[in-house]
This record gives C-alpha cells, structure tokens and sequence, in this order.
C-alpha cells in the first residue's frame, strides 16, 4: 500500500500558499514535492494539495493508496462526499473523480505532529512562491 501524507499551507488567509505531499511507495522510495500555488486561503490550499497528490498518483499508476491529513475538513469532505463549505465544492467534486479512478482509496485524518514531512514541505512551497 503506497502512503501519501499531503499538508497545505498559507502565509495569511488568503496569502502566499504551498501544497507539501510526501509519498512512501514502500520499496523504501519516498517522493517528496513542494508546489507553490499562488494566493489562497489555508482551506483552499488543503484541498489543491488534495489534488495534486491525486493527480501525481492517477498519473503514476499508484494503486492502492492510503492518504493521511491533519485537515479535518478535507478529511470530513472526502468521507461524506459532501464540502460543508461550498466554495469547496468544485475542488472536491474534481478530487472525488480522481479518487473514483482508483481501484482503492483510503483517507485517514492524523495530528498535525505526524504530519510533519507533508508540513515542511508545505511551508517550503509557501516560500518558492513569495520567490517568484
């Protein structure tokens, strides 16, 4: 089972943001990505770092996979199929499409302290952004 940590990041609500995602593939190969995204909320930075990892693992092939948050409300969205917020919702509904295309999907909610590698890539990604 390949494990993917994801974390979103922001400097300011909005402000410069950064998707972290950290992937073991479990042959003791990790991934490790740090992608700015411009100037989003931190809401909205979880869910495009959602995405992105999704998109990394429909493109390689990676199936199955497990995906672990410290964002409740990514992971209460995903579970229910349903954003709360509804300037969430096209995010999700792109990101359930995804998901859909994979054979098995697991999504757990994790403190933010076991988070840490997906987070510092996050902040790091915030930092790329205010480069460019």
């Amino acid at each position: 089972m390949i494990e993917v940590y994801i974390d979103g990041a922001s400097a300011g609500d909005p402000g410069p943001s950064g998707a972290g995602i950290f992937i073991k593939l479990g042959n003791g190969t990790v991934e490790k990505h740090s992608i700015p995204l411009g100037s989003l909320s931190n809401h909205e930075a979880e869910f495009r770092s959602l995405l992105l990892a999704l998109t990394i693992c429909v493109e390689k092939n990676y199936d199955p996979v497990s995906f672990r948050t410290d964002s409740q409300a990514v992971e209460r969205a995903v579970e229910k199929r349903f954003a709360k917020d509804k300037r969430y919702d096209p995010l999700l509904q792109e990101a359930i499409q995804m998901i859909d295309q994979l054979q098995l999907f697991f999504l757990k909610w994790i403190p933010s302290k076991q988070n840490k590698v997906a987070n510092d890539l996050a902040r790091k990604a915030v930092q790329l952004n205010e480069v460019q």
